[in-house]
């Protein structure tokens, strides 16, 4: 039997720089058995439940809007690997693997939580009455938004309370191409630029906005440019060891008093743009199978650590049956449990102020 190694160093993919020290940035950074085997657990846990949650919309069982994050799972997995417990994240509708994480990381059941939520079942992250679209799980993680862009005002707000209270935290707000341009994006990027407020932009370019190509609505797909007075990075969101270690650089960055920087993660959907698109007739199925067959951030990720001898075969298909049977357990009872009693129109409507007025103080 094959001794597996307790640490290993592995690379990263060279990023892109925009106005920033590319000497900071190293080749190789080294990675524990332990961290290695959580983020790859983490990475399949987001699939299967997805694939799940799938499962759950052709059933009938999840209304309305449904968009699925399957393709892209080292972006978000890399950035939660790093976030403090200070540090807050807000995103687009795309937002059911952030849930589930944030869940996890409070000792919750994530993939029941977000299920039941899509099946308007009162287990859910919002009582049922969110949906697909508005899942919340606080104090940090500030939800799915519906408005296209709408989240990245409200990110810098997040950014804005951090500094005002001094507590060392950074604000994640994260976008697609198909949000990067939206006017409200670039007032936030002026905002929070001007204020220097600890804030990692985040866009998730995926390729593909609402029915048609990136490289067809944007003059420019260099986002991570975009800015202009802001540094920006351009990574590979495909390789999780690269995108965890570029969202601790930036957040340090950011964390440091230095202000906004905008990352740009190259990543990719597996499926339409929501459940209701095909996602076949601004791209092709050939496409989609190349992507699935030599880019999967799973399977890229499962062979460094079988190259890395962080894992064996066995421990790796472990981990695999232990997330199909979670998240198949957790899809029947989210589908079983209960709707929200129906006094539960008259919660969650207003919230008490302040008790004690706090002293306004002007940030330079």
């Amino acid at each position: 039997m094959r001794q597996c190694a307790a640490e290993a160093t592995v690379p990263i993919i060279p990023p892109e720089v925009y106005n920033f020290d590319a000497n900071t940035i190293p080749k190789n950074v080294k990675i524990t058995k332990a961290e290695a085997l959580e983020l790859y657990e983490t990475m399949v846990l987001i699939r299967r439940m997805e694939t799940e949650i799938a499962s759950l919309y052709k059933e009938k069982k999840v209304f309305g809007f449904c968009h699925l994050y399957a393709g892209s799972e080292a972006v978000g997995t890399g950035i939660v690997a790093n976030m403090k417990p200070v540090d807050n994240l807000i995103t687009s509708y795309r937002c059911h693997a952030f849930a589930m994480m944030f869940q996890n990381r409070q000792q919750k059941d994530g993939p029941f939580s977000v299920m039941a939520e899509l099946a308007g079942r009162a287990g859910g992250l919002s009582a049922g009455k969110g949906g697909s679209m508005h899942v919340f799980v606080p104090p940090h993680f500030y939800g799915g938004q519906g408005i296209v862009g709408g989240q990245v005002p409200l990110g810098i707000g997040m950014g804005f309370a951090h500094k005002y209270s001094d507590d060392g935290g950074v604000a994640f707000p994260l976008y697609g191409d198909g949000a990067s341009n939206q006017g409200q994006v670039y007032e936030s990027f002026n905002l929070a630029a001007l204020l220097k407020l600890p804030v990692v932009f985040v866009c998730e370019n995926n390729l593909y906005g609402m029915g048609t190509a990136a490289k067809r609505s944007s003059a420019s797909t260099e986002y991570h440019k975009a800015g202009r007075f802001m540094p920006g990075i351009k990574a590979d969101g495909m390789d999780i060891i690269t995108t965890r270690e570029i969202s601790r650089i930036a957040a340090d960055y950011s964390r440091s008093g230095n202000g906004p920087i905008v990352v740009q993660f190259q990543c990719y959907r597996y499926y339409g743009h929501s459940m209701s698109d095909p996602g076949t007739s601004y791209r092709t199925r050939e496409e989609v199978q190349h992507v699935r067959q030599t880019r999967d951030p799973l399977n890229l990720f499962k062979a460094v650590l079988i190259e890395a001898k962080l894992a064996s075969e066995d421990e790796i298909e472990a981990i695999n049956k232990k997330a199909k049977k979670v998240c198949a357990e957790a899809k029947d009872a989210a589908a079983a449990a209960p709707s929200p009693d129906p006094a539960d129109l008259y919660t969650h409507v207003y919230v008490k102020y302040l008790e004690q007025p706090r002293r306004r103080t002007v940030i330079g």
